[in-house]
């Protein structure tokens, strides 16, 4: 597939706002906009074509893995990140021990939180590879966390994961589609596809090992779970597919007509350029305030109260999280959104450096 630049791509979206955003949700670009609103369409007229809608599905797995450099088979679809790790604490002997990041999305953290009989032990992200023991059985943290954009030391927990012989579960839903991952050395990733990925609300994606995947119970299968999805709505017996499919929930149509469409843009793009953009913007943000580079996509940053909606009315859209306003930084960002950025918060500059 031929690579497209950040520029011929950042013509595919249609916003109007300098949007730095992508960490609550993406845009997406214009096909993919009009995809979904096609299906849509189709379903209100009664045309909706069911087995393109299994196509966008089978396109979206593909592109994915892809994206992170695995096979497709390796790659099961559902809707919700905590759906999809659910699955890893049920599968969690009783008595296991689970080690956390302080402060981490709970869609990651409730599922064991919730699941009685495990030990869920919790250290901040920059000691979690030192808190590998051999006791821990499963450490499971954002390779990006959403409330600052800080990047989990990935490298050293999976040598610290295979010395302990402990399972690693990544959640890479602040990090897949900018962010290159390790994907081939670890067990298990989850990702939801409506942040950096582009998708609409409603796709989320789960790869691993074969071993890791297959250590997983299939407890919310379906018929799009079957071996042959169209013979298995009827009847027993059971008759799962083989490979990472046996995880699949039954996919909500429009939203993967839309996410395919976003994902081969990204394929086309390419991770290594998505991310050579996103961070040096980031780091055009960071140097306008005065505050040391880093190397994510997410800026972090203490302001005052009211700043997020000052940014809004200038035409710039960024969150505040855990106090602090945050703004991420995609291939839908230029320098000038940047700079308008800077521009409105000049004012402030000084309570944001300290």
């Amino acid at each position: 597939m031929s690579s497209l630049p950040i520029e011929e791509a950042r013509r595919e979206f249609a916003h109007d706002v300098a949007y730095l955003n992508t960490a609550s949700y993406g845009l997406p670009p214009r096909a993919a906009h009009e995809a979904m609103l096609a299906a849509e369409r189709d379903r209100a007229s009664g045309l909706l074509a069911i087995g393109a809608m299994d196509e966008a599905v089978a396109r979206s797995r593909a592109a994915f893995a892809r994206l992170l450099g695995l096979p497709a088979e390796r790659v099961a679809v559902g809707a919700q990140v905590s759906y999809f790790v659910g699955l890893v604490a049920a599968s969690l002997p009783e008595g296991a021990t689970v080690l956390t990041a302080d402060g981490d999305f709970t869609s990651l953290l409730f599922p064991f939180l919730a699941r009685p009989g495990l030990e869920v032990r919790s250290v901040p992200l920059e000691r979690i590879a030192g808190a590998v023991r051999d006791d821990v059985d499963l450490v499971a943290v954002s390779a990006v966390q959403s409330a600052d954009g800080r990047i989990a030391p990935m490298d050293d927990l999976i040598e610290a994961s295979r010395a302990q012989r402990a399972r690693l579960l990544l959640d890479a839903t602040q990090a897949a589609g900018w962010l290159p991952l390790p994907a081939d050395r670890v067990d298990l990733i989850v990702a939801g596809g409506y942040k950096w990925l582009l998708g609409p609300r409603g796709t989320c994606f789960l790869a691993g090992t074969d071993e890791a995947l297959a250590g997983l119970p299939a407890i919310g299968a379906g018929w799009y779970a079957g071996a042959d999805v169209w013979d298995s709505i009827y009847g027993a017996p059971l008759r799962l597919a083989s490979d990472a499919r046996r995880l699949d929930l039954s996919p909500a149509w429009q939203a993967w007509a839309g996410h395919a469409p976003a994902l081969d843009l990204l394929e086309r793009v390419g991770v290594p350029a998505v991310h050579a953009h996103n961070v040096a913007l980031a780091r055009r943000f960071q140097a306008g305030l005065g505050l040391p580079t880093g190397d994510s996509a997410i800026v972090s940053v203490p302001v005052p109260d009211g700043t997020a909606e000052r940014l809004r009315a200038g035409g710039v859209v960024a969150a505040v999280r855990a106090g602090r306003l945050r703004c991420a930084f995609h291939l839908t960002t230029t320098e000038e959104d940047v700079d308008r950025a800077l521009d409105l918060l000049a004012p402030h500059v000084s309570v944001v450096a300290s």
